[in-house]
């Protein structure tokens, strides 16, 4: 590729990190300058930026308004589901941020404590956000598809001070209750949440459980507004939580110092949108790409953002996207493959892509999953403008691998996310530890110390941080993806190596499943795996064994199963097909064979483990997986 401003950019992060990420943070407004870039006296634990201090919400709001972007749209809030397009400029939602600060201050919430947010994608979920850092307080978003079980466990493991909620949200033209949801987490966590706050949408009134709870409109009219309180570097931002493979939640920390350095870079460096210019990732707050790229990036840069409560398709139609992108000129577009499958399925031709002016959009931006070559094309062709896969993860908070628009525009090769970022040295390695050669795939791993903006540590758990992502191989971040680096550098990622599966971008745990189903008591033992779905990337599939003398019939059973589970894991889980079958595939240790069973429901030409206890069990359930009939 010859040394062009990439390969520069790149060796300069790699040889140099402290120089460079040192430039970096020139763009962060400073409250005190750090003293040291990076601190690595204590590894395996990295700080960057020690010493300094900060405030994310001054950073992505205060220094705009007094640097003259004040009037400049700062969020537009694009709801089909309620009918609703509102602007917030820069000043406003500032203004909207301080009082709702103001409101968390007089529930008692202080620096460092925790808030739980559990909001549908309305501008409150914004501010609550930005209200949170403004304080120094520790934000923990959870996505709204999740039930009351699954935010138990999150609200067990932050302990918030306040839970901030809303009355509803709205799933195309479907109301869903939050209220009752969040009544029931707060009865089954053991930590006792003292304060809600409760945002009453017009379309649902939500029951309140005076003094617990108080409504959003009537606590906020009370307050008085705060400034911004100057934070460390090196403290917490907020806690995402992503799937741990035994079912229990890990809480990936962000820091402030890092986090803002690293956003702000990567918008003009990977994306290519500047201060002023209109970035929309399609996503929810719920997820990382929603903190990264709805909130904190955008808005760190001086960018507009936009927050959509809508689908890619169905509110109203699969020109959704298209109108929103022609009628606030967004410059780039964020989404997962899975939208633009669901786009594609109803509109094969792209005929909606006419009613509309996309004059303003470059680029179309894709992650979540892995982009399969045909969804690639398909978008290329229609939209006729630059498709970009990228890859990442909610432990990173922004791109490993990217073609970096802003840096230098590289060729694209359909099935890869491209380059390393800079700042990530990635490398795949074999089982032994040491690199495999070009084409060969492996795990991919990140060697350390990792770039700012990534997770350096779990919530309260430096132990759970180092087993889970640093001991396979000493000296670098496990990703838990396997792939290979190809001739010319760049990344093909191939799949999770683990029992995490990837549902539309949302990574979820068949563990966390298992342990659902295995509580019926009908079932004897359980197998989740994920299979390959031309829509949603990969789906979960239950195979279960019955105990004996078992009177409800198989398909009784299944049913309840899948309705267990989206009570307890949530409708995000789109688990929708379990089978009983007679036994499950093991080997003569007694491990279930769900690597195995996942190849052959994908299809793939599966070899027989020679470890399996018994092959006929295999050879039985062949035809089921592949949903052929039997022989």
């Amino acid at each position: 590729m010859g040394q062009g401003p990439y390969e520069a950019a790149f060796e300069r992060s790699i040889a140099d990190p402290t120089r460079f990420w040192g430039l970096a943070a020139r763009d962060v407004r400073w409250l005190v300058p750090p003293d040291r870039v990076l601190d690595d006296g204590a590894p395996p634990f990295y700080r960057w930026f020690t010493g300094g201090e900060l405030n994310t919400c001054d950073n992505a709001l205060d220094r705009h308004v007094e640097d003259g972007r004040g009037g400049q749209a700062a969020l537009i809030y694009d709801s089909p589901v309620t009918g609703t397009v509102a602007t917030y400029t820069y000043r406003e939602l500032r203004d909207a941020t301080a009082r709702f600060a103001g409101t968390l201050l007089a529930q008692g919430v202080e620096r460092g404590d925790r808030v739980v947010i559990y909001l549908p994608m309305i501008p409150e979920a914004v501010i609550a956000m930005l209200a949170c850092a403004r304080i120094g307080a520790v934000h923990s978003v959870v996505f709204g598809g999740f039930a009351a079980r699954e935010l138990a466990v999150r609200i067990d493991d932050a302990r918030p001070k306040a839970v901030v909620s809303a009355s509803c949200g709205i799933e195309g033209s479907r109301l869903v209750p939050y209220k009752p949801l969040l009544d029931e987490a707060l009865e089954l966590a053991r930590h006792k949440v003292p304060r809600c706050v409760i945002r009453q949408r017009p379309q649902l009134h939500a029951d309140l459980t005076p003094p617990r709870d108080v409504d959003w409109d009537e606590a906020v009219a009370a307050a008085a507004p705060a400034g911004c309180v100057p934070v460390a570097a090196t403290d917490p931002l907020y806690i995402l939580y992503t799937s741990g493979t035994t079912g229990r939640p890990k809480g990936v920390v962000r820091d402030n110092g890092g986090h803002a350095v690293a956003l702000r870079w990567t918008m003009q460096n990977v994306y290519g949108v500047g201060p002023g210019e209109v970035f929309w990732a399609a996503s929810d707050v719920g997820w990382v790409v929603g903190h990264s790229y709805i909130v904190y990036a955008p808005l760190l840069t001086g960018c507009t953002t936009v927050l959509y409560e809508g689908k890619p398709v169905g509110t109203p139609d699969a020109g959704a996207f298209w109108r929103v992108a022609a009628q606030h000129r967004v410059k780039a577009l964020f989404t997962a493959p899975t939208a633009i499958r669901a786009i594609r399925r109803e509109d094969p031709d792209g005929a909606l892509l006419a009613a509309h002016d996309l004059s303003a959009l470059e680029t179309l931006f894709l992650a979540g999953e892995r982009l399969d070559p045909d969804t690639y094309a398909w978008a290329a062709r229609v939209l006729d403008r630059p498709v970009i896969d990228h890859w990442w993860q909610t432990e990173t908070g922004w791109p490993v691998a990217a073609n970096p628009r802003g840096l230098e525009p590289l060729p694209v090769k359909a099935g890869s996310p491209s380059v390393p970022v800079p700042g990530f040295d990635v490398r795949v390695l074999g089982p032994d530890g040491s690199p495999v050669p070009a084409g060969t795939d492996g795990d991919i791993v990140l060697r350390l110390p990792l770039p700012p903006g990534t997770l350096p540590t779990l919530w309260q758990d430096d132990e759970r941080f180092v087993e889970s992502y640093l001991t396979e191989h000493p000296g670098h971040y496990l990703t838990g993806d396997g792939g290979h680096l190809d001739e010319d550098g760049y990344l093909w990622v191939m799949g999770r190596t683990d029992d995490v599966i990837n549902v539309a971008g949302h990574r979820l745990s068949t563990g966390a499943m298992e342990e659902v189903i295995a509580a019926h008591p009908a079932v004897a033992e359980c197998a989740v795996i994920g299979v390959a779905d031309p829509l949603k990337g990969q789906v979960p599939r239950g195979l279960v064994v019955l105990k004996a003398g078992v009177e409800a019939g198989a398909d009784e059973v299944a049913a309840e199963l899948v309705a267990r589970v989206r009570a307890q894991i949530g409708p995000v889980a789109a688990l929708r097909e379990v089978s009983v079958v007679p036994a499950l595939p093991k080997t003569r240790s007694g491990k279930i064979l769900r690597a195995t069973l996942r190849g052959i429901a994908d299809g793939t030409d599966v070899a027989i483990p020679p470890t399996i206890e018994d092959p006929t069990v295999l050879e039985a359930l062949r035809p089921l997986l592949r949903h052929e009939q039997p022989t």
